[in-house]
């Protein structure tokens, strides 16, 4: 069992988060004397608390702003020292919803949250989305304080209505452990001490339920040293890191994730400071150095593991993201990714959902505002030995990264791998996409045409693959209608399933192109972020972005599949340009009017192929 348990602290903000810790600490005497003084004659503007009594909601409040405002920003940590001689860590997490972010960091270290709700204004948005942050976090124990039961008299009703509410949500969650507690911050009622105004509840103090946790330790699960340096030294040379989780022994045989390789244990050095000494025997949360009986390639970033239980490198994976930067997220867009001291190039190639923090439910979403908790697909340049974020935290989590700025831009959670890239090798054939085209004739290219509906794109598309085949030169148009007869049946027009149908056609017209043919897309396609996330797949010269520019009106005047008629009788919801805004390429390679003739739009096109 666990002797240090890391508890955060959370719910909207002004639910009492810092009033409840501040006694919590106070009164099991858990701050040091000066620091109680100095919260009974300090004031923050406004306050309602008489000098000379604590006022508990400044002994987590360390940012002179967070003084001045009345709310938390930064994240306070202070240490509690529970009954049964166990220490506890709190994180006073902010409730305000831009700073979502940083809860989101203590949350993700937490083994249990007090999820706070103010019995009088009941649950907020954000108080089911710290309950979601948590449970994307791994966090499976949450103790519900319903806070200010003093300012309803007491209620029972209030108190069970809050907790039905909340134990739903977190079941939408995954997160069956709630321990629900009616408490006064202000009084103590419930806090430390047993309140005597509600004798209808039988349950534990939020200090009992607190020690009477029961956490597994981490020293049980199987090893995982991430190496962080590599340590060189007279008639020494060791792999430097912190256990994140297991133990290792002298004379045990580990892996190396990412190649491997096996290697004994020769000699372990735990490191203390600027102390560092030669044990047996090491186990999670500890600083070491591993010398092994042989050298083998190892690299910062590396993963040392047990021989039968090593992460699978991959290069795709299904990740849970809480996104905190102001510019929304997008498919397509590469970051830095950085779990512990691994970092890699990566990319995001597709957003699933975005979940609604309230019920749990998965929504179609084409990006990911700031706060917004979704789950994402992406590709790293290399396999990565990631693993499942519930196996480790350690080494299962991870933060995206701006390459060009640095800044921090989401938290993220490695759900499974995608494909076991092990197993998936590139293969080089004797006869290449250059060969293909010496054949053809002709350099291999994709034609990408996008428009509203009734624009004329598969019009202009024919009429250039007739001259190419007048020309000899092979080509195929790959028409919206056509996919979705077979290759995207099963999508819709969602967001979601618009940038899905976007990807699985551009994969295959990249196929078509290295066959040495030119290719001809004919997708609607109206989100700019999709088309950059196809154009991303190519190398620049063999992507052309065909823009056919026809108003609504003269769309809807041809009409050619009634498309428009139905989309306002309400039978398309998802309608592009009607009930779903299309997004014109800004600067696109070939600009076409697409009010004027068939072949004069087709002959610019093929002027673009040098084909005059």
């Amino acid at each position: 069992m666990k002797t240090l348990i890391r508890v955060v602290t959370c719910g909207s903000v002004d639910d009492g988060k810092s009033t409840l810790l501040g006694r919590l600490l106070a009164e099991t005497d858990s701050l040091p004397i000066d620091q109680v003084e100095s919260a009974r004659q300090t004031r923050r503007p406004g306050s309602t608390v008489p000098v000379g009594e604590i006022d508990y909601s400044l002994v987590t409040d360390g940012l002179e702003a967070e003084r001045d405002q009345g709310i938390t920003i930064d994240v306070a940590y202070r240490h509690l020292y529970l009954p049964s001689g166990r220490r506890a860590i709190l994180a006073d997490a902010p409730g305000h919803v831009q700073y979502t972010r940083n809860m989101a960091v203590a949350a993700s270290t937490a083994d249990v949250a007090i999820l706070l709700a103010d019995a009088g204004r009941g649950t907020r948005d954000q108080t089911h989305r710290h309950l979601a942050v948590c449970a994307l976090m791994g966090v499976r124990h949450v103790v519900l304080a319903v806070n200010k039961m003093d300012a309803v008299g007491y209620r029972q009703a209030t108190y069970e209505e809050i907790v039905d509410e909340i134990r739903v949500s977190a079941a939408a969650h995954g997160v069956d452990d709630v321990v629900a507690i009616p408490v006064s911050a202000l009084t103590g009622a419930n806090v430390v001490t047993a309140s005597d105004e509600m004798v209808w509840y039988r349950g534990p103090t939020l200090l009992a339920a607190l020690d009477s946790l029961v956490l597994p330790s981490e020293a049980q699960a199987g090893l995982r040293l991430p190496v962080q340096t590599i340590i060189r030294a007279e008639g020494f040379r060791g792999y430097g890191g912190i256990v994140a989780s297991g133990t290792v022994q002298a004379g045990s045989k580990v892996k190396v994730a990412d190649s491997g390789q096996t290697a004994v244990v020769s000699r372990i050095v735990s490191l203390v400071g600027d102390e560092s000494a030669e044990v047996d025997a090491v186990s999670a949360g500890f600083s070491v150095a591993l010398e092994l009986d042989r050298d083998l390639d190892i690299t910062r970033g590396d993963v040392l593991s047990d021989v039968d239980d090593a992460p699978v490198p991959a290069d795709r994976f299904a990740a849970d993201v809480v996104w905190m930067a102001e510019q929304p997220l997008a498919p397509g867009r590469s970051y830095t990714l950085r779990a512990g001291p691994l970092e890699v190039p990566a990319t995001v190639t597709r957003i699933r959902h975005r979940l609604d923090v309230t019920d749990g439910t998965e929504l179609a979403a084409r990006t990911l505002e700031m706060n917004d908790v979704g789950r994402i697909e992406l590709a790293t340049n290399r396999m990565v030995p990631l693993d499942q974020y519930q196996r480790s935290h350690d080494t299962g989590g991870f933060v995206l990264v701006d390459r060009v700025s640095g800044d921090s831009l989401a938290a993220g959670l490695t759900r499974f791998s995608l494909r076991r890239s092990a197993n998936v090798t590139e293969h080089h054939f004797g006869i290449d996409r250059e060969a293909r085209e010496a054949l053809n004739g002709t350099r291999a290219r994709v034609l990408w045409f996008t428009g509203l509906s009734g624009s004329g794109k598969s019009s202009v598309a024919n009429e250039v693959e007739r001259q190419l085949f007048a020309h000899g030169i092979r080509s195929y148009i790959l028409d919206g209608d056509s996919v979705r007869h077979g290759l995207t049946k099963d999508l819709g027009f969602t967001p979601a399933d618009r940038a899905e149908n976007v990807r699985r056609v551009a994969e295959v017209a990249r196929l078509m192109m290295d066959a040495g043919i030119v290719v001809l897309v004919c997708l609607v396609s109206p989100f700019r972020t999709d088309r950059r996330a196809a154009r991303a797949l190519f190398d620049e010269q063999d992507f052309l972005e065909v823009f056919v520019d026809t108003p609504l009106d003269v769309c809807i005047a041809r009409d050619p599949k009634g498309l428009y008629a139905k989309a306002r009788e309400g039978k398309i919801p998802n309608m592009s340009g009607l009930g779903q805004e299309y997004e014109a390429p800004s600067h696109p390679d070939v600009y076409l009017d697409g009010e004027l003739p068939v072949t004069d739009n087709a002959t610019t096109v093929l002027s673009e192929l040098g084909l005059d």
